[in-house]
């Protein structure tokens, strides 16, 4: 046994533990035969920083994972970091800007090895946090989605999703973020509301009888309008369907369509139409026929106006900024007349109607979003979702809360394709090719059969190649050597592949250009569940596959793996085998066990790995998906840097340990609901480490030390055999909260028996008696049962508290391994005592009853009161005969005999007796009943006072949400006093 400091220390004690843990490999001891338990982390971003959201997501699944491995399972947490295309290219693009330098100083691939070594130097900051909250994640074999084998899984899906048709390049609108220069996701986009006009215009019809009305909140686009659409069962505009308008400045003719966009209730009824700008638009532009290839664009990546294709954008427009471009193009349109102004209230004129426009930012550059015509890759979701939607359907994934179900649905019912190129240099490059086609290819070989030195490359080749004509997608630049070598019917040997960046010069026969973009980072992150497991190398019978082991044979970990019942791939590249042959090729750890998540990333990574899981392994990646609320403040606000009430978790580790931290986290965790952090719920969870630090000091200095057995010790005194009952309930009750996922439920669970029924209760009833100032010895079966009650306390604990659960687990006494590979403790029924528990259950109602008047009645501490007893039946009789000693002690009454005598007393009844402490010359009886009443109709003032406000509709309706809650609050608090005052009146008589 090791004495405990008196002071509880969370920074040295963390300190210590990690690294032990770490360095030993517990975090994924070797468990041969064990049933396996998986779990992934959603990699945070390499160039992330721990926030609270994160705090939250790690703890949850730390204690899963604690909790699978001290229940002897093979538990293993796959733990890695996304490379994070857009996030991590701009860190590194901004330090070369702060030093003067730029990425187009430099070749791809000089780039990307300099954002390695940017990986190598700093890309390890939210990995070594998370090593701080304490999460025991398998670090020894650490992912990183740029890893050589995760690649190989990348390029392997994207050429395997080509070749069934379901990945395909495609002309589309996608959101352009003309500051990175990229097509980004939905989640990249954030939507503000911003101060903005409305402008109203009119375009004349094509034989000047007349116009039509439009409205737009980006008159600039009106350079590449193509329709202007109605609703076709619009009276007022029926007569104009089919005709054509002229468009201002360009002098373009458009047609005047019918779609059901166009809504007969809004402004005009009449809509301009600019598919390359719009994604409605788009649409409405499909529908009147017209080809994404034919849409017009009149801006280039940067925002800047470029000429469209019918050339009719007047020239001094052209390079034009968007925002530059809209005040050019509103004085024009002024200027021809086709400006309608608008009245205000007051009746004066101007430009615009004034109104709050909801407009897309990019969340990383911080550029207004716009919508761009170009050409992309997509993958073909809606086919991809439906089995998908089939999984939750039919219960193979259950979604926790289920709620979120619904959502699930919705969003994959209506899912678009998706866009999964992005215009950077850092990623996972797209494995696709270019080429001139074979006939152009051939009259260019012949051309050059003829022609002299300094002739000039034939433009006609040239525009062949850059207009991608031929495409070729392999797994490799051999495998597209060899690919466009059949195409040519050629020798591979003449195929040859051109560096990044060249030019008419560098165009020959047989050249393969690559393309340039990178893949979406969600596109690699959802292969996550098995590409860590060492897909498909791992499906291919490889000799040593990470986690290549399996519980139904018995292999251990890194075993070599079973004979595979076929060596043959199909197109998705899983071959024939079955479902569970595929799992007993990943180590039986797939599907993985559980998925954690904030429900914000439901569609972008928790969807698309169940798509892309279920259509490469033929199964669903994760058995359970719980989705956790947003972290906010302690009033309920969302938290942003610009409110200024971010919370950050490193600074609350500092101040009250990881411990107290990830407690608060679990304790506030509830299905379905938001957590409101308050700093001070941080604290209490310090004290309760506090609370159980003193606890473990004070069983030591009564001789109280590590258990010897995982059963219980036999008992005989009732306080004993209680404890044991109440600990094997605990344990029941800690199994049920964290198999159903209620991590609140669980916390307290656990928290409510170690502080009450533990601390409070089980300590102080066998703390030893004095006898004329010596403290007896406590007996030889309370220190076993105290001592096994505690060993299994800190096994329950540690999910949540590891830090200080292993520290003490160890100050108890000697130990031949570490609490986090303990036993789980039994929840065996068996140990169940009731007549015991009603015992103790009645000694501790019948003290805190007489503890509760005592204070409410003014007693002062130190007094000891007479207690009489009536009514009293043979059960409990015997119980105060038995447990005389513990009543006078805590209570601090002693017990008379015969009725009380006449005055004023305080009566307590418990079950069928009435106990009776008489106060006078005890308090100041005149005073009391004074202090009392006067208390009481203070409480019931305040009480009525809110009941009134609260009944008030003008309140209810104008107030802050936060307000009516405290309110209503506040009125329960002035409630439950004026009672408890009044039950304190009454008790006088």
């Amino acid at each position: 046994m090791t004495e405990l400091p008196k002071t509880f220390d969370p920074a040295a004690i963390e300190a210590h533990w990690y690294p032990h843990w770490e360095r030993g490999g517990l975090f994924h001891p070797p468990r041969a035969g064990a049933e396996p338990f998986t779990i992934v982390i959603p990699p945070p971003n390499v160039t992330g920083s721990l926030h609270i959201g994160h705090a939250l997501d790690a703890t949850l699944q730390d204690i899963l994972v604690r909790h699978a491995r001290l229940k002897g399972k093979d538990a293993l947490w796959v733990v890695g970091t996304d490379h994070a295309g857009i996030a991590t290219q701009m860190v590194v693009e901004r330090q070369m800007e702060a030093r003067q330098d730029k990425r187009t100083n430099y070749t791809r691939e000089q780039f990307v090895e300099k954002v390695w070594d940017w990986k190598r130097e700093s890309g390890g900051t939210i990995t070594g946090q998370l090593r701080r909250l304490g999460a025991s994640c398998d670090w020894a074999n650490e992912k990183f989605t740029m890893d050589p084998g995760f690649e190989k899984a990348v390029i392997h899906v994207f050429v395997k999703l080509y070749e069934e048709g379901l990945l395909y390049r495609d002309k589309r609108l996608v959101n352009w973020d003309p500051g990175l220069k990229t097509a980004i996701s939905d989640l990249e986009v954030e939507t503000r509301e911003v101060k903005g006009s409305f402008w109203h215009l009119r375009y004349p019809l094509e034989d000047g009888s007349g116009h039509i009305m439009v409205a737009t909140t980006r008159p600039e686009t009106l350079l590449a309008d193509m329709a202007v659409a109605v609703h076709p069962t619009d009276a007022r505009y029926t007569h104009l369907i089919g005709r054509q308008v002229r468009l201002p400045i360009t002098g373009r003719l458009i047609p005047i369509v019918a779609d059901e966009h166009a809504d007969p209730e809004l402004g005009s009824g009449a809509v301009k139409i600019t598919p390359g700008h719009d994604f409605n638009d788009f649409e409405v532009g499909r529908r009147a026929g017209f080809a994404a290839a034919g849409m017009l664009n009149m801006l280039d990546a940067e925002a800047k106006v470029a000429q469209t294709a019918d050339g009719l954008i007047p020239a001094e427009l052209l390079g034009l900024d968007r925002f530059e471009a809209r005040q050019a193009i509103v004085a024009r349109l002024k200027a021809e007349g086709v400006l309608v102004p608008h009245v205000d209230k007051e009746g004066v004129e101007h430009d615009a109607e004034p109104r709050t426009i909801a407009t897309p930012y990019g969340d990383r550059s911080g550029a207004v979003i716009e919508p761009w015509l170009t050409d992309q890759w997509y993958v073909d979701a809606k086919t991809l979702a439906g089995p998908a939607i089939d999984a939750v359907r039919d219960g193979r994934i259950r979604i926790v809360p289920e709620t979120w179900a619904k959502t699930w649905f919705n969003w994959l019912e209506n899912i678009q394709p998706w866009c999964v190129s992005r215009q950077l240099w850092w990623g996972h490059r797209i494995p696709a090719w270019y080429c001139a086609t074979k006939e152009a290819t051939k009259r260019e070989v012949d051309r050059l059969a003829e022609a002299r030195p300094d002739d000039d490359v034939d433009p006609d080749f040239f525009a062949s190649v850059f207009d991608r004509a031929h495409l070729i997608v392999a797994e490799s630049e051999n495998k597209a050597r060899e690919m466009a070598a059949k195409y040519y019917q050629v020798d591979e040997s003449a195929i040859r592949f051109a560096p990044d960046s060249y030019g008419m010069k560098d165009i020959k026969p047989y050249t393969l250009e690559r393309d340039s973009d990178v893949l979406d980072t969600w596109f690699s992150s959802a292969l996550w569940p098995f590409a860590t497991l060492g897909w498909p190398d791992a499906m291919e019978g490889a000799q040593n596959p990470p986690f290549v082991l399996s519980a139904v044979e018995g292999h251990a970990a890194n075993a070599a793996p079973a004979t595979r019942t076929s060596t043959s791939l199909s197109a998705n590249g899983v071959g024939g085998a079955s479902p569970s042959a595929k799992a007993r090729l990943l180590g039986g750890r797939y599907p993985n066990d559980i998925l954690i998540s904030g429900f914000d990333i439901l569609f972008f990574w928790d969807a698309r790995m169940a798509m892309q899981g279920l259509h490469f392994m033929d199964e669903v990646p994760f058995k359970t998906l719980y989705l956790h609320g947003l972290v906010r403040d302690a009033t309920g606000a969302k938290m942003s840097k610009s409110k200024g009430n971010t919370v950050d978790p490193l600074g609350l580790i500092d101040r009250y340990g990881a411990d107290a931290l990830r407690f608060t986290m679990a304790a506030m965790e509830s299905q379905g609901r938001d957590i409101k952090l308050d700093e001070k719920r941080v604290e209490g969870y310090r004290n309760f480490a506090t609370k159980l630090w003193n606890a473990a000091r004070f069983l030591q200095s009564n001789g109280v030390g590590a258990s010897t057995t995982l059963e219980p010790p036999a008992a005989a005194l009732p306080v004993n055999r209680w404890i044991v009952a109440e600990t094997v309930g605990c344990v029941q009750a800690l199994d049920l909260a964290l198999a159903d996922l209620r991590f609140d439920e669980a916390a307290n669970t656990i928290y409510q028996f170690v502080w009450s029924r533990f601390c409070d209760w089980y300590i102080e009833l066998t703390k030893p008696a004095t006898t004329d100032g010596e403290r007896a010895a406590v007996d030889d079966e309370t220190k076993a049962v105290a001592g096994w009650a505690f060993d299994q306390i800190l096994v329950m604990l540690h999910p949540f508290m590891p830090f200080i659960t292993e520290e003490l687990w160890h100050a108890m006494g000697p130990r031949d391994h570490e609490l986090i590979v303990a036993t789980w403790p039994m929840a065996d029924a068996r140990a169940l005592d009731p007549e015991a528990a009603k015992e103790i259950d009645w000694l501790i109602r019948l003290v805190s009853e007489i503890r509760a008047a005592r204070s409410e009645l003014n007693v002062p501490p130190g007094a000891r009161l007479s207690v009489h007893f009536r009514d009293a039946g043979s059960t409990t009789s015997a119980r105060l005969a038995g447990q005389r000693t513990a009543l006078a002690r805590l209570a601090r009454v002693d017990e008379a005999p015969g009725d009380a005598p006449a005055g004023a007393a305080a009566q307590i009844v418990v079950d069928e007796a009435t106990f009776v402490l008489p106060l006078e010359g005890v308090i100041d009886i005149a005073a009391e009943r004074a202090r009392l009443a006067k208390g009481k109709a203070a409480a019931e003032k305040e009480r009525d006072a809110l009941a009134g406000r609260l009944s008030n509709a003008s309140f209810v309706e104008r107030a802050k949400p936060e307000a009516i809650e405290k309110a209503r609050a506040d009125h329960a608090d002035k409630t439950a006093e004026a009672e408890r005052l009044g039950a304190a009146l009454a008790r006088l008589g």
